[in-house]
């Protein structure tokens, strides 16, 4: 199934730096694991904020929520999500 994710990251301001630092990088890395095995497919910054539109491409609402609670940065996290379903319209057959 695919999964249209926003995620705005609302890191608190006490929060001190070194500890900001060393979950950002825990992130990255957990992140990027999860872009190489397919299942984060897409991953855009928003311009000007410190978020970003992802696509996910995982068995189910439980895989995405386990993997989306796995984050880091989760608890500073305000995320939206939604399923895409391929639009009778759309040109490309191979995109499921």
């Amino acid at each position: 199934m695919l999964f249209h994710v926003r995620m705005d990251v609302r890191l608190p301001h006490d929060l001190p730096q070194e500890e900001a630092v060393e979950i950002i990088a825990r992130e990255k890395a957990y992140s990027q694991e999860l872009q190489r095995s397919g299942k984060w497919r897409h991953i855009w910054r928003i311009a000007g904020e410190y978020a970003n539109y992802s696509v996910f491409d995982v068995k189910d609402n439980t895989e995405l929520h386990e993997i989306l609670s796995g984050l880091p940065l989760f608890k500073f996290m305000h995320i939206e999500v939604a399923p895409l379903l391929r639009h009778p319209s759309s040109i490309r057959g191979d995109d499921t």
